[in-house]
């Protein structure tokens, strides 16, 4: 199935392009729908030479140690491209990349693309935005990994998705709109599941965790003031 214009409109890359530009690419593309647990693509699958986009649902990234510990790398939401390889380099996952909804993932011929960027160079830059984006995340996570304590990581972790992710307003706070499990949050910042259950009780007075992986905010500023390193008594 292709994607529609109104679908290719919706990603940020592709904002600069005008409806007929945006026909121009539709026929170059195709939408397939992955059920919740499906697997999109294993770490080392070769995969073809595209663009992908997450076009409806959430993805989670992962990626197996030496130790075969699972570690999450991110979480993809609607609108957001990943497997950068397929379009920039050798080709080969470098994760695995999983379902956590009913998904739909958008992809686009790389030939197609690499026209349109011809046409439209904001294309190439909205899209070295994100990876730059990224490696920056990723450098911020190592760097963390390696100095930033445990609960710093934490506090940071859900600050950016705050940020970054939607979230609606409960009781006068902010609650996130995407749910995170304790397993989620674990391999995510590196700490087992049974440290990040009590960092979440020792930061009570500033977040709030309901079962089903419901996140609130009771203090915005006391958890900005831990994310860049303030002790906490």
């Amino acid at each position: 199935m292709k994607a529609n214009v109104a679908q290719l409109a919706e990603i940020w890359i592709f904002a600069s392009l005008n409806s007929t530009e945006l026909e121009r690419l539709q026929e170059h593309t195709a939408i397939r729908t992955y059920r919740q647990g499906e697997v999109v693509m294993y770490e080392g699958d070769r995969i073809p030479e595209k663009l992908y986009t997450l076009a409806i649902g959430s993805l989670r990234v992962t990626k197996i140690g030496a130790a075969g510990k699972e570690t999450i790398l991110r979480t993809l939401s609607a609108g957001d491209i990943f497997a950068a390889p397929a379009l920039l380099g050798n080709g080969i996952a470098p994760a695995t990349v999983t379902a956590e909804t009913d998904s739909q993932v958008l992809t686009t011929d790389r030939e197609v693309l690499l026209a349109a960027i011809g046409e439209n160079p904001e294309i190439a830059l909205r899209i070295l935005t994100v990876f730059n984006q990224r490696l920056q995340l990723l450098h911020q996570t190592v760097h963390g990994l390696v100095s930033e304590r445990a609960i710093v990581r934490l506090a940071r972790f859900i600050h950016y998705f705050c940020s970054e992710q939607s979230t609606q307003v409960v009781e006068n706070r902010v609650a996130l709109t995407k749910r995170f499990s304790y397993y989620q949050i674990a391999r995510s910042i590196g700490i087992t599941y049974e440290e990040c259950v009590r960092l979440f009780k020792k930061l009570k007075p500033v977040l709030a965790y309901s079962r089903g992986g419901k996140i609130i905010v009771l203090d915005w500023e006391r958890l900005g003031a831990i994310a860049s390193g303030e002790e906490i008594d």
